[in-house]
């Protein structure tokens, strides 16, 4: 990059949800441009409009290329897909057209970051219904991320300021997840973990892997997952010289993260880890029924190419108001710009 600041590609997810609207609230920071050149990947008409209804002293300038771009603050570059026109634009409702045109968004970017023409990349929220009806069959983000980049070992990390969970098993049932909570499977992951966290600047990152049953099993008594699969996979990273722990009941690892004692818990299924790190970044205002703060990024570890997304929804109740929280849209364009330096 020659000391330039890094081309951050922001795909802004569902047309019809939140995606383009913290996209636009997250660039009128101008603390962004300092950090990088933000360039969005989306229809400019689509953009507009998210300006217009927030409210912002924002112009939308379309291009064709990463190259064309001015990355100046006030003014938004979007490369301009053309493939969401306003008029069949439905604000709060999942559609094909609308799940397509997320779909193509993500694709373009991670193309881009892939020929290294941006140099990271964060991803708006979709509608995994609209994107599947479009003939799209991804369980999320995550998925579609993997397959295009031809990556097989990959996991997702959230966080929120120095809470950290990764995950040894995300969109799949729950019956499924305990298929899956595998020695081999759980040894990636705290390899995956310990890599990410060296790159975010912690020279001996602590990891505590959670129990995946009740007090991780007592013994054997509610369940043997932890003494064949889970002890084996951190006795192995434990010989490799990693400092790991556990399997710590998950009733009281998060505390223990939360006060210090670790820098990341790797998980074993979606809602152990999503959970507790909504609690932690999300409040909801009862008087407007609606989320206040929405704090807390989402890392895809082991990819070719930087990936961070925001940690919630298209919010289609919201969609099309200029009432969405940006925070985590900013968290993750920040986060992006500085894993693009590293």
């Amino acid at each position: 990059m020659n000391g330039q600041r890094p081309i951050v590609g922001i795909s802004s997810g569902d047309p019809a949800g939140i995606g383009p609207e913290v996209t636009v609230k997250a660039l009128n920071d101008r603390r962004i441009y300092d950090l990088c050149r933000p360039l969005v990947v989306s229809d400019a008409g689509v953009v507009a409009d998210a300006v217009r209804f927030s409210g912002l002293d924002l112009s939308v300038r379309a291009v064709s290329s990463p190259e064309e771009g001015k990355y100046k603050y006030g003014v938004v570059d979007v490369l301009d897909l053309h493939n969401m026109p306003r008029e069949e634009l439905r604000y709060k409702t999942a559609t094909p057209a609308q799940g397509k045109a997320s779909f193509e968004y993500i694709a373009r970017n991670i193309a881009l970051a892939m020929e290294g023409r941006v140099h990271a990349t964060v991803t708006g929220p979709i509608n995994k219904a609209a994107v599947n009806s479009a003939g799209f069959h991804y369980a999320g983000h995550t998925e579609i991320y993997a397959d295009l980049t031809k990556t097989r070992d990959y996991t997702m990390m959230l966080a929120d300021g120095a809470f950290r969970v990764a995950h040894v098993s995300t969109h799949v049932s729950l019956r499924r997840a305990c298929d899956l909570v595998k020695k081999e499977r759980v040894l990636k992951v705290i390899e995956l973990s310990c890599n990410a966290l060296k790159k975010m600047g912690i020279a001996s990152p602590r990891i505590a892997v959670a129990g995946l049953n009740p007090h991780s099993g007592e013994g054997g008594l509610f369940g043997d997952e932890e003494i064949t699969e889970i002890i084996p996979a951190i006795a192995e990273a434990q010989a490799a010289g990693l400092n790991v722990e556990g399997p710590v009941p998950p009733d009281t690892v998060f505390p223990k993260m939360a006060g210090g004692k670790f820098d990341v818990v790797v998980v074993m299924y979606h809602d152990q880890g999503h959970i507790p790190i909504k609690l932690k970044g999300f409040t909801f205002d009862e008087k407007t029924g609606q989320m206040g703060a929405v704090a807390g990024v989402n890392i895809t570890l082991g990819l070719p190419i930087i990936r961070v997304s925001v940690d919630h929804g298209t919010a289609f109740e919201i969609a099309g108001e200029g009432r969405a929280n940006p925070h985590s849209m900013i968290d993750s364009v920040e986060l992006a710009a500085w894993l693009a330096k590293e």
